[in-house]
């Protein structure tokens, strides 16, 4: 009994000196100095490039009771070599926005996850962070645009009525603005591979069996749209009120098609065959009006030259070309899928049509 009230008070004893330090969650801030910023910065985490310039504010939380990561965030400014590395400065990483990397302020990674220097085939600097050399093609201009599914069962006939419903709201708002329409078309066009992609990877986890590669394919398929919209939105910048469209009507197809596609993936496909039957119509009247000289053929976007890998001198009428030719391979492989379902067997039985551009 003696020994248990000793050692209790022994804990009480411990418990009061190391409570602060062990089970603390505070959180402060305040402004501090640049030589307090750096020494902070050195205790709470291991010795990383920087820089300091002026003051810097640190955040810090003392980790709770058997804590594995210590660090603390701290705003530095000019570039300055540290003892700990000299030949490396904060801004050293590469970075850039969405598109391309511009070489402006790098982002310091304590996790040692830095960018890989990308050169083209030519030594050159790839200046594209959304996508990769070894994801650019050549498109296919030879694929046949005149196919068309002749519409036989009721889901049929009301997967082609659907889209065709949908088109005459098209025409009327956008009539000859072949540029805005296109945008608008490929922020739809980029729902369904996503949206049966992320369905199809759900039903290869639950039942725990492959896909065939349907599963790429779909989302290849969303890729590839997505970027035909990072190309027009060089060409054609959306005004607020479309900028406004386009949520609406993404939130309201996606959730549509994800529910058609959980009722029925051959309506689904079918639909998304007959979408694109539409859109090479579309891009079809927009090259007419390029011939025509109602829309200026301006030079090509660096974007889908590179894409593409069309030449340097290619113009708009290239891309509208290539992204034609691309959603006539869209076409197809939508209504594979949906025969495939007609034929009451599943996607995976048949190889999927990976890089089919």
């Amino acid at each position: 009994m003696m020994m248990s009230r000793g050692g209790a008070k022994v804990a009480s004893s411990l418990m009061k000196a190391a409570g602060p330090r062990l089970f603390s969650t505070g959180t402060a801030i305040r402004p501090v100095s640049s030589l307090e910023a750096l020494s902070a910065s050195r205790l709470l985490k291991p010795p990383v490039d920087s820089g300091v310039s002026g003051s810097a504010w640190i955040w810090s939380r003392a980790p709770g009771f058997g804590g594995v990561r210590f660090a603390s965030t701290v705003t530095l400014g000019e570039k300055q070599e540290t003892e700990a590395n000299p030949k490396k400065t904060e801004n050293e990483s590469v970075g850039g926005d969405a598109g391309g990397n511009k070489g402006e302020k790098g982002i310091d990674s304590y996790w040692g996850v830095e960018p890989n220097k990308i050169t083209k085939e030519d030594g050159t600097e790839w200046k594209w962070n959304c996508f990769r050399p070894w994801e650019t093609y050549k498109a296919d201009l030879t694929i046949d645009l005149s196919k068309h599914h002749v519409p036989t069962t009721f889901l049929d006939r009301l997967a082609y009525w659907t889209v065709k419903s949908l088109r005459w709201p098209t025409d009327i708002f956008f009539q000859r603005r072949y540029g805005c329409r296109a945008m608008m078309l490929e922020t739809v066009a980029a729902v369904p591979g996503m949206v049966g992609g992320m369905l199809l990877h759900c039903k290869s986890l639950r039942r725990f069996e492959q896909s065939g590669g349907w599963i790429k394919a779909l989302l290849e398929e969303a890729e590839n749209e997505r970027m035909h919209l990072m190309t027009f939105m060089e060409v054609a910048k959306p005004k607020w009120y479309e900028r406004a469209l386009v949520i609406t009507v993404q939130g309201v197809f996606f959730n549509a098609y994800f529910l058609g596609y959980l009722i029925s993936p051959k309506f689904a496909h079918r639909m998304v065959g007959y979408l694109e039957e539409e859109a090479i119509h579309s891009y079809t009247e927009f090259l007419k009006e390029l011939d025509k000289g109602n829309i200026e053929n301006v030079p090509a976007p660096a974007i889908a030259i590179d894409y593409w890998r069309l030449p340097a001198d290619a113009t708009l009428r290239d891309v509208v070309m290539v992204v034609r030719a691309d959603e006539a391979h869209h076409r197809d492989v939508n209504h594979f899928a949906s025969d495939i379902h007609y034929q009451g067997r599943e996607l995976k039985e048949a190889p999927a049509p990976i890089g089919y551009h």
